[in-house]
């Protein structure tokens, strides 16, 4: 990987001097560039040929006491820029990160199922599927604790003032939230220490709204299991009032097998269930996938042949399509 290092950002620490003395810093380039070609049967898709840049920025800096900073910029997508984060990593009490682009709080565990290459509503065949999300979904504020922690487990606790998903500039605010009404936080625990090749994972969110529809709570139980090239796994969530009265529960399987150290083959299922309070199921969305992963030096081939029924939690819409893609990293 080539890196540009050392840019400037010396002056940026000057700034930090009243905190605390600081280290000159770094800042890191790394990425790859992806080419796809989608396919869906059935659909007028007009030109399949799409882009990846896959480039992240990262900055580190030092102070005295010991504290790490740093800054990540994502731009995973040739047309957008997808996400920052800036975390502050203490020598006692564990990392902060300020999030805006999603993947914190329980949106880190929103699918964990082992891929080849990518989850099943991310294969190039769109399924619509509402999964866990919490505040880690938009903006937020996440502390990984570091203090009293057992050997392989890890917490993350998650608040934002008002998760609405809004991604906002220096100095600004993002207005009425709509339907959500006041603050919401998240916990995550994850465990690898239980037995060699397991991971058990769990998390609960809770967003405040408005009074008639209630509080919004979503709650993420799962595990996946490696042995050998094989990896296996299970989850369960449920999104209770997203909207009033209307929950999502979601069932996701998974399993993959890395042939040798070039090829991996994956297949994974996730099924949704929109339905009422009243235990009323109104659309099971259902969508899986098959996928092929090649690896040589820095280029990657990966294939997905992804199937959807009910897409968008809309009977009778009924979806199939494959993605190829050809990835170069540096």
């Amino acid at each position: 990987m080539n890196k540009l290092t050392k840019i400037g950002v010396s002056a940026l620490c000057g700034s930090l001097a009243s905190v605390a003395g600081a280290n000159a810093g770094s800042l890191d380039v790394t990425g790859g560039a992806t080419a796809t070609y989608t396919s869906l049967d059935g659909v007028v898709t007009g030109n399949p040929l799409g882009m990846a840049s896959a480039m992240t920025f990262t900055g580190n800096g030092e102070l005295d006491n010991g504290t790490t900073f740093k800054l990540s910029i994502a731009h995973t997508n040739q047309a957008a820029y997808t996400g920052s984060a800036i975390s502050i990593t203490t020598p006692t009490l564990g990392t902060f990160t300020y999030d805006e682009g999603g993947g914190t709080g329980i949106d880190r565990i929103d699918d964990m199922m082992p891929t080849a290459w990518e989850e099943v509503d991310g294969a190039g065949q769109p399924m619509g599927l509402r999964t866990a999300v919490g505040v880690g979904g938009g903006p937020d504020i996440e502390w990984n604790v570091g203090i009293g922690m057992l050997e392989g487990m890890n917490t993350y606790i998650s608040y934002s003032p008002q998760p609405d998903g809004s991604k906002n500039t220096n100095k600004g605010t993002s207005g009425d939230g709509g339907q959500v009404s006041g603050d919401g936080w998240d916990i995550v625990l994850t465990h690898n220490g239980l037995l060699d090749g397991l991971n058990v994972f769990g998390g609960y969110s809770e967003i405040t709204q408005v009074s008639t529809v209630g509080e919004r709570t979503t709650r993420v139980l799962g595990a996946t299991y490696a042995i050998g090239g094989a990896t296996i796994g299970y989850q369960w969530s449920k999104d209770s009032n997203v909207t009033a009265g209307n929950y999502y529960e979601n069932n996701a399987y998974g399993a993959s097998f890395a042939v040798n150290d070039s090829l991996t083959i994956s297949y994974g299922v996730h099924e949704s269930d929109h339905a009422t309070d009243t235990g009323t199921v109104t659309t099971t969305l259902d969508g899986d996938s098959l996928q092929v992963s090649y690896t040589v030096g820095g280029a990657s081939v990966k294939v997905a042949q992804s199937t959807v029924d009910n897409q968008n939690y809309v009977a009778g819409t009924n979806r199939e399509g494959r993605l190829v893609a050809l990835t170069l990293a540096f």
